[in-house]
């Protein structure tokens, strides 16, 4: 129970240090996405091994987590005490949280569309049943099969004059 709590403890806290760059500039550092991935990481073990974490090993845990959130309390502290005093007032005014949010909501938007773009381009076009006869699967059509032996080879006419039904219309055809 306190390893599935501590887990999920550790995965929102986690996700709140990987979003710090996107919402709070100021008080976000380069290396904060990958202590953001390691406390997910932490989260994600203690979520799905709780069942073995009982006795000494859950104690450790515990004194693990204490340690740490002690020293985030800390980091967090001195860099907002590296903040000057315009920044720290900007950033505890709501006007600056509402912009933050709907930039964040615009680039998550924009995330998702393009996310779904793509995944749309990766489906089938057209089922075979679908497609015109003689096409193939780009939709090109061919103007005379290929001989596919020797003897076929032998017996192909010669290359005459293609049907102009079967070759694609060009832009000037409209």
């Amino acid at each position: 129970m306190l390893a599935t709590l501590a887990g999920d403890l550790c995965l929102v806290v986690g996700l709140a240090v990987l979003l710090l760059p996107l919402l709070v500039t100021e008080l976000s550092r380069p290396r904060d996405g990958l202590w953001g991935a390691v406390v997910l990481l932490l989260g994600l073990v203690l979520v799905t091994s709780s069942d073995r974490l009982r006795g000494a090993p859950m104690l450790a845990v515990a004194c693990a987590g204490l340690l740490i959130s002690r020293l985030g309390s800390e980091v967090a502290q001195s860099r907002w005490n590296q903040l000057n005093p315009e920044e720290q007032q900007r950033l505890k005014s709501s006007e600056r949280w509402s912009t933050s949010l709907k930039q964040f909501s615009t680039t998550f938007s924009t995330l998702l569309s393009n996310a779904g773009q793509a995944l749309g381009s990766l489906k089938p076009k057209a089922p075979a049943a679908e497609r015109p006869e003689g096409s193939s699967r780009t939709g090109k059509r061919w103007v005379r099969p290929e001989p596919e032996t020797e003897a076929d080879k032998a017996k192909a006419p010669e290359p005459t004059e293609p049907d102009p039904k079967a070759t694609p219309p060009t832009s000037e055809d409209g």
